[in-house]
């Protein structure tokens, strides 16, 4: 079994910044993507960024230049980093770990509030 889980979000001003960060642990000791993904209310839950096991990256287009997702390799955790940020940030983020093609853990999420 696998355990997901999130911290870092919270509430920031308008071009503030916050730095998530989401460690996996359990039945795992590599992954082939760790990602983050964010449902605003009444929206689909959509991707934000994605880190494969080879460190390629790739970004929605919503965030490329403001967020920066990274890992550690010494331990199964990733990170965003997000600058800049607009109210249409604010979601609840959550993070992905799929360590093979057929299976994969969903963290329980953090609130991300941007204020105008």
């Amino acid at each position: 079994q696998v355990h997901v889980v999130e911290s870092g979000g919270g509430l920031v001003q308008a071009g503030g910044s916050l730095r998530l960060s989401c460690s996996a642990s359990g039945s795992i000791f590599s992954f082939l993507t760790m990602g983050w993904y964010r449902q605003a209310p009444g929206k689909q839950r959509e991707l934000v960024a994605v880190i494969t096991g080879g460190g390629s990256t790739d970004y929605a287009d919503s965030v490329k230049g403001r967020f920066t997702i990274s890992r550690d390799n010494a331990e199964i955790t990733v990170y965003l980093q997000m600058n800049s940020l607009k109210p249409e940030d604010t979601a609840v983020y959550y993070c992905n770990v799929r360590w093979t093609y057929q299976f994969e853990s969903w963290g329980p999420g953090t609130q991300v509030t941007v204020s105008s």
